[in-house]
């Protein structure tokens, strides 16, 4: 893992690419509503690290609440990588726009920073743009980060953004949410013990518990949540009736997540391909990077596709472990033209995807879907493209769809390999594989599709590395290892 500062950094960076569970919406609005209600922001209103799951959660079923927010995202990036020319399109009725985290100056200096002066022209140019499509804007001023003094108090880095934020509402005359200064008020009644427990934690390069004092987790998003729900109910009077009159409690899967936060033993079951599996996938890598609270068995079966592991029973055999997390990986075989393995990627392969997913959380574990690990074929330097593109994308899909967790081991094997000669990678190509239908198995063939040891250990840390910043509450069950013997992050949701 990274060490702190650069873990914090690397979250944020990880959720601007991918988006943390962003909903993939357009205009058609969910049955049954009749307000569109949706995000505009950073990590600190995501699903995953922040209030967005809180706050939707807080809303009446009449709401269909829409979270757009990006992680690592400010005034500046969320336009430029499409995501507010794409939240407009989705014609909301609100939207509530929070920025500040991002924009802020550091020392790294970060394309992402804007100047006070651009920070304020940005939002008002979101005003006069949401307006301009009949959407009502509701500024908030960003929420605070846990920084506590001696005293005990909140030391706010975010006054200055949030005074600006202040400003553009009352000139142009927009509804505020005062998240700050509500923020702030609130933990300084709770204290420095009580605050920090809303947060996440992550491990340090030398494995030891560090708290994250700007994300939050399922407690914290359903408490800042609340505050924002409520808050929007009086600064926009007509959409108080769609505010549930009590908090609304954590489902099974926060009550789980935040037990896993707290270090209690869980089981982590690896479902998928050869790619996955022992023999010749990341899997042995990846349980090998968990702490010992963590039971994780890998039942990944070489030449299933996401059918033919259904058909034979491997599926029903791996949900009656009793998981708490499945880890679904498949695609390689799915592309494969025998009637017993072949699925269309938009078709068979993403409603056996929607059937795993949906069993996963019928019995109260939480579901992680993979993109496939990438083939290493090389013509003239480069990667070949070789049709698992378009099962990695169906999986993204799916996943947005389920707002689960989509880890792009696709995207990200492909990186990392993108930066190797053929040469290079064949030193992670297994020399033996005991799958006789595994690719590659041709005497002298080289099986770059498999793992060695080497291989193994790459993609298995990458797995783990990833899954983190996007299912936060593992962090700190992956133990850390020092910064310049991890793989680069990179997106891990592809959004």
């Amino acid at each position: 893992m990274r060490l702190m500062n650069r873990w914090s950094i690397g979250v944020c960076l990880a959720f601007a690419v991918l988006g943390v569970r962003a909903q993939s919406v357009d205009a058609h609005r969910k049955p049954g509503t009749t307000v569109r209600v949706e995000l505009i922001g950073d990590s600190t209103q995501t699903d995953q690290a922040g209030y967005g799951r809180g706050f939707c959660a807080n809303l009446t079923q009449q709401v269909d609440c829409v979270n757009m927010a990006r992680g690592g995202a400010s005034t500046k990036t969320f336009r430029e990588m499409g995501l507010w020319e794409k939240s407009l399109a989705t014609q909301p009725d609100y939207m509530l726009i929070q920025f500040g985290h991002n924009d802020e100056p550091s020392a790294e200096k970060l394309p992402r920073q804007t100047t006070l002066e651009e920070f304020e022209a940005n939002l008002r140019r979101f005003v006069d743009e949401a307006r301009a499509r009949h959407i009502q804007p509701v500024l908030v001023t960003p929420l605070t980060r846990r920084y506590f003094d001696k005293d005990g108090k909140v030391r706010s880095d975010l006054g200055t953004h949030s005074a600006i934020t202040k400003r553009v509402a009352e000139s142009m005359h927009v509804p505020l949410i005062d998240l700050q200064t509500d923020s702030i008020a609130y933990l300084n009644g709770l204290g420095e013990a009580s605050g920090s427990a809303l947060g996440i934690t992550k491990k340090d390069r030398d494995g030891k518990v560090a708290p994250d004092k700007t994300h939050l987790n399922w407690e914290g998003s359903y408490v800042f949540g609340r505050i924002v729900a409520v808050d929007l109910a009086k600064a926009v009077p007509p959409l108080a009736t769609y505010v549930l009159p009590k908090p609304a409690t954590l489902p099974p899967e926060g009550l789980l997540a935040m037990r896993v936060l707290r270090g209690e033993p869980f089981k982590i079951v690896l479902v998928g391909d050869s790619t996955v599996a022992t023999a010749g996938g990341w899997g042995p890598a990846f349980c090998a990077a968990l702490t010992p609270n963590v039971t994780c068995v890998d039942v990944a079966a070489n030449g299933r596709s996401s059918k033919s592991y259904m058909d034979e029973g491997l599926w029903a055999k791996a949900l009656a472990l009793h998981g708490q997390y499945y880890f679904i990986q498949f695609g390689h075989n799915d592309q494969k033209t025998d009637a017993s393995r072949h699925t269309d990627p938009q078709t068979g392969y993403a409603e056996n995807l929607q059937r795993i997913i949906r069993e996963v959380r019928a019995a109260g574990a939480i579901p992680v879907v993979l993109s496939p690990l990438s083939r290493r074929n090389y013509t003239d330097g480069k990667l070949v493209e070789d049709g698992l593109a378009a099962y990695a994308d169906a999986a993204r899909d799916v996943a947005a769809q389920e707002r689960v967790t989509f880890v792009d081991l696709f995207a990200l094997s492909r990186k990392y390999l993108s930066g190797l000669t053929q040469e290079q990678a064949d030193e992670l190509d297994a020399t033996t594989h005991p799958d006789a239908k595994a690719e590659n198995a041709t005497a002298g063939k080289p099986d770059r599709t498999h793992l060695n040891d080497k291989g193994k250990s790459i993609f298995g840390r990458m797995v783990a590395d990833n899954v983190i910043r996007v299912q936060v509450e593992l962090g700190p069950n992956v133990v850390g290892v020092p910064e310049a013997t991890t793989t680069q992050a990179a997106p891990t949701d592809g959004h």
